[in-house]
């Protein structure tokens, strides 16, 4: 697949990120990584760090809290991009305070833009909605974006994948 979006969900540490990087390896296209996370504290700050170590200097990093869609439509064509992640993106959305009507339009708007990008666009998210329900409202509410944002990628994607124990299992 050398355009369009690929949609990869899985739980916390599953191998999901590495899953991403591999598809976004395979070919000779421009390497750009859309990290969502943002270092608010010495341990996050870390992690980033590890992580674009790991990555290595093939890849080069933008940092995007918030406007996914904008960068993904800026990026242009000749790229093979990883979105990571979605939950982390959906948590920056309700920490800026918008309403879930918002946040909604956002999504539609960063899947449309995936879709159409004349790049591969791979995008990462967890998959939050196989436990308990929260027993407040923020986290029910996060879990209810989380699983409707999950819903709109995946079935914008040309190619969907679930990643459990390392193992990627194409869902479509």
């Amino acid at each position: 697949m050398e355009k369009g979006l690929v949609f990869i969900v899985g739980g916390a540490r599953s191998g999901k990120s590495a899953h991403a990087l591999s598809l976004a390896s395979n070919g000779a296209l421009r390497k750009v990584f859309v990290a969502t996370a943002q270092a608010l504290d010495p341990e996050m700050k870390a992690r980033i760090d590890a992580h674009r170590l790991e990555r290595g200097a093939l890849w080069e990093t933008v940092e995007e809290p918030l406007d996914l869609a904008g960068v993904v439509s800026g990026l242009g064509s000749g790229n093979a991009v990883v979105i990571d992640c979605l939950t982390l993106w959906l948590s920056n959305l309700l920490h800026s305070g918008m309403d879930d009507e918002k946040i909604k339009d956002a999504a539609i708007s960063l899947a449309k833009e995936c879709a159409a990008s004349p790049s591969l666009v791979i995008a990462v998210s967890n998959e939050v909605g196989l436990g308990l329900v929260p027993e407040n409202a923020l986290a029910r509410r996060f879990r209810d974006l989380s699983g409707w944002i999950n819903q709109k990628m995946a079935s914008t994607a040309g190619q969907a994948w679930f990643v459990a124990s390392g193992l990627p299992l194409k869902l479509k």
